[in-house]
C-alpha cells in the first residue's frame, strides 16, 4: 500500500496543522471544526493512500478542492480533511474539444489554456474558485444561461471510491457515478481527482452593461428587470444587486448584464430603454470587455480579509409577491460590503443523466460581509434568519452558495435526493465520505455558542 510521507499527513499536535486547517477555507471566518488528521495530497497516489488510511483507521473524510466553500464544508470535527489544493493540472485536447482538469485548478487558469484554441468553459464567477466544488455543486458560471450549468459538461471523472480504488467513470461504465457527480455538491461520495469536460466555442466578443440607481428606485428597478428578462437572449447573463457597490460611496440598486456574443448584434440594447435610465448614478453601456476584466469586477465584490455568510433561494413566484415578502431583507442590509443578489436565471432543461435539479426564474441571495468577529451572529441572523421568512416562496437552494446546515432547504428535487441516497448506499455503504452538514455543524450554531474565535487547538 502506498504510504503518506510525514509532510503530507498532519495530526492535531503538529506545528503545521493549524495553518493547514485555516488555509483550507477561503472565507476569513474559519469554522470551529477540527479534523483528527489533515492529508495534503500532491497527486492521485496520495489520494488513494489517504482513502485507504481512512478506512484502516476508521476516519470519515471531508474533501477540500479550491477551498471556496463559504461554510467550509470539507473541514469537519474529527476524521480526515483531505486537501486537494495542490491538484491543479490542466490538459486540453483541442481536436476533441475536451479538457482534463484537476479539482483545484481555477477558472482563470483553465480559460488561459483554452483561449489559444478558441475554446471556452462556463467557469465560476470568482477568480479563486476551484473547478472541483464548483462543478460538483451545479456550476452556475459565466455564460451558463446559454451553455448550461457546468456540471452538464462533465464527460467523465477519475474518482477514488470508498474502497480506495481509482476508476475512470463514464456514462457507459458507471452511469450512477456520473449522474451523482452532475450536481450533488457536498453530498458526492468519492474524491474526484480529474474532471473530463466538454468544451465550448469561445465567444467572439463580450459586452458588459452596468447601471447603478438610487435606492429609492429599488422596487421599480427589480420589477422591471424581472419582466424584461424574458426578452433577453440566453447569451445574456443578467442580474441586479441591492446594497454595496464597489467604487461608490453609497448603496445602490444596480443591474448588470454581460453578453457573450457570437455575432455583431447588440444584445444589451434593451437595457438602455429602461424607463428610469436618466436617473442612473453611474452607467456603462455595452462596453467591450474581457474575461480577465470580468474576473476583476467579480473579485471587487468579495474583497480579501472579510468574514462572509451567504444563503439563497430559487423562486418562480410573481415579482410583486417576492418584493413584498423580501422587503424586510432589503430594508435591513448591513452597511458594510453586504448586498442582496437578484440573479435572473430562467430555466435550463434538466437531464435524466444529472441529479442537478433545483432552479427557478429568480435566485435571491443575501451576502453578508464584515470584519469584526463580535458581529458574527448578527450577520448570520440577517443572512439566514430573514431568508427563512421567505421559505414559502422557495423552490430550493444551490449548493455552491450554501449548505443545508444553516437553513434547511432542498438542493435537489425530492426524487433525485432519494435516488442519490440509494446510490450512496451502493458506493459508500460504510459512510467513509462526509455528506451534507447538520445544523449542529453550522456556522450559525457556532456563533450562537460564542465559539467562533477560540478553541483549545487555535
Amino acid at each position: 500500500m502506498v504510504q503518506l510521507s510525514r509532510d503530507r499527513l498532519l495530526g492535531r499536535g503538529d506545528a503545521a496543522y493549524e495553518q493547514a486547517r485555516r488555509d483550507a477555507v477561503w472565507n476569513e471566518r474559519k469554522p470551529d471544526r477540527y479534523p483528527d488528521v489533515i492529508v495534503l495530497a500532491h497527486d492521485e497516489r496520495d489520494v488513494v493512500a489517504a482513502v485507504r488510511l481512512a478506512r484502516a483507521e476508521g476516519f470519515t473524510i471531508g474533501v477540500r478542492s479550491g477551498g471556496h466553500s463559504w461554510v467550509g464544508n470539507g473541514v469537519r470535527d474529527g476524521g480526515m480533511l483531505l486537501d486537494l489544493s495542490r491538484l491543479q493540472d490542466i490538459s486540453v485536447d483541442p481536436l476533441a474539444g475536451t479538457a482534463a482538469v484537476q479539482p483545484s485548478a481555477t477558472g482563470p487558469a483553465l480559460l488561459e489554456q483554452l483561449a489559444p484554441h478558441g475554446l471556452f468553459f462556463p467557469t465560476g464567477h470568482a477568480p479563486t474558485v476551484g473547478i472541483g466544488g464548483f462543478v460538483l455543486g451545479g456550476g452556475y458560471g459565466w455564460d451558463s444561461r446559454g451553455l448550461g450549468p457546468a456540471c452538464l459538461s462533465i464527460r467523465a471523472i477519475d474518482v477514488v471510491l470508498a474502497d480506495g480504488t481509482l476508476v475512470h467513470a463514464t456514462d457507459a461504465t458507471h452511469p450512477d457515478l456520473l449522474w451523482a457527480a452532475r450536481g450533488s455538491g457536498p453530498g458526492f461520495f468519492g474524491v474526484v481527482t480529474r474532471f473530463h469536460l466538454a468544451l465550448h466555442d469561445r465567444p467572439r466578443r463580450i459586452l458588459r452593461t452596468v447601471h447603478s440607481y438610487p435606492l429609492d428606485l429599488r422596487d421599480e428597478v427589480l420589477a422591471w428587470s424581472y419582466d424584461i428578462f424574458e426578452t433577453l437572449d440566453p447569451a445574456v447573463e443578467f442580474s441586479a444587486k441591492v446594497g454595496f457597490t464597489p467604487g461608490l460611496d453609497r448603496r445602490t440598486v444596480s443591474v448588470t448584464a454581460t453578453a457573450f456574443c457570437d455575432a455583431d448584434d447588440d444584445l444589451l440594447a434593451p437595457l438602455e430603454d429602461a424607463p428610469f435610465r436618466d436617473r442612473a448614478i453611474r452607467a456603462v453601456a455595452a462596453q467591450e470587455t474581457t474575461m480577465a476584466r470580468l474576473y476583476e469586477y467579480a473579485d471587487r465584490m468579495t474583497p480579501p480579509g472579510m468574514r462572509w455568510a451567504l444563503d439563497g433561494i430559487w423562486t418562480d413566484e410573481p415579482v410583486d409577491k417576492v418584493l413584498d415578502a423580501a422587503r424586510p431583507l432589503f430594508d435591513s442590509i448591513p452597511d458594510t460590503t453586504s448586498h442582496v443578489l437578484w440573479m435572473l436565471w430562467g430555466h435550463h432543461p434538466e437531464r435524466p443523466d444529472a441529479c442537478w435539479s433545483s432552479q427557478a426564474k429568480l435566485y435571491l441571495s443575501p451576502n453578508a460581509g464584515w470584519t469584526d468577529p463580535a458581529e458574527d451572529l448578527a450577520h448570520e441572523q440577517w443572512t439566514h434568519g430573514l431568508l427563512a421568512d421567505l421559505q414559502h416562496l422557495s423552490a430550493g437552494l444551490q449548493f455552491s452558495d450554501n449548505n443545508l446546515a444553516d437553513r434547511f432547504d432542498h438542493g435537489l428535487s425530492p426524487a433525485n435526493s432519494a435516488r442519490l441516497e440509494e446510490i450512496r448506499a451502493v458506493y459508500d455503504p460504510e459512510g467513509v465520505f462526509r455528506t451534507y452538514m447538520t445544523p449542529q455543524e453550522s456556522t450559525t450554531a457556532y456563533a450562537t455558542a460564542g465559539r467562533s474565535r477560540t478553541h483549545k487547538y487555535s
